[in-house]
């Protein structure tokens, strides 16, 4: 019966995580941001755009390697989020409050959120911070 009441806690849980409010820098004429702040919208989160010209250097500023660079760069509680990383990961993020400064999907995979009405397939999620840069997330 325990494991039923934590498990049910967490499942309940799980939308609370997506109330997180989150802030998008974005090139002003990307059309795929756009599309990805309403996807997290429609997720649950609560979203604000700021039109950044030089997102790219700021992403850069803040830890995202060059080479790992999203088409956006995401502020959500702690976390530096670069590229159009799906909702689960996003959960799992903030669940989980790893020891990183934060994740990147570089580039813009023709089956993320965002360039796609739904992922498919698999898109391989970065972490990066102090110790370097890993796989955070594989799916």
């Amino acid at each position: 019966m325990k494991r039923f009441a934590i498990a049910a806690f967490a499942l309940l849980a799980t939308p609370a995580l997506a109330a997180e409010p989150v802030t998008i820098w974005r090139d002003p004429g990307c059309g795929c941001c756009d599309a990805y702040a309403e996807y997290l919208r429609a997720e649950g989160f609560e979203v604000t755009v700021i039109d950044d010209r030089n997102f790219d250097k700021t992403s850069i500023s803040v830890g995202v390697p060059e080479a790992g660079l999203g088409c956006h760069l995401a502020k959500m509680g702690n976390y530096f989020v670069s590229g159009l990383v799906p909702v689960e990961i996003l959960n799992r993020l903030m669940a989980q409050q790893p020891a990183i400064t934060g994740i990147t999907l570089p580039g813009m995979p023709m089956n993320a959120p965002g360039m796609a009405p739904e992922k498919t397939g698999t898109l391989r999620v970065y972490a990066f911070g102090p110790e370097g840069v890993a796989v955070y997330s594989d799916e």
